[in-house]
C-alpha cells in the first residue's frame, strides 16, 4: 500500500545517493551543499502553506542549461519536483 511508503526509512544507499545529486548540482552552479538545503527548505515552507507535500521525496536542481540572458550569458535555471499529497483549504 503507498499509505505506509510514507512512513517508510530511506536506505542509506538512498541517502548518499541524495547527497551526490547535491554535491554534483551545487558543484556545477558554485553553490554550497548548505544553501542547496537552504533553498530546498525554504520552497517547501512557502509551498506547505498552500498544499500538503512530501518534503522526503522533493527534489531541487540547478542546472546552467537554462536560457540566455539578457547579455548573452546562460542563466542558472531552477527546476523543483515536489510531490503534492491534498490540496489545503
Amino acid at each position: 500500500m503507498k499509505l505506509f511508503s510514507v512512513f517508510k526509512r530511506k536506505s542509506s544507499r538512498q541517502i548518499a545517493k541524495d547527497r551526490l545529486k547535491i554535491l554534483l548540482i551545487s558543484d556545477r552552479v558554485n553553490c554550497s551543499p548548505e544553501m542547496m538545503e537552504l533553498i530546498k527548505n525554504d520552497i517547501a515552507q512557502v509551498i506547505s502553506k498552500y498544499m500538503k507535500i512530501d518534503t522526503s521525496s522533493m527534489e531541487i536542481q540547478i542546472s546552467k542549461s537554462g536560457n540566455s540572458g539578457r547579455n548573452g550569458k546562460i542563466m542558472p535555471t531552477l527546476y523543483a519536483n515536489i510531490p503534492i499529497l491534498d490540496l489545503k483549504s
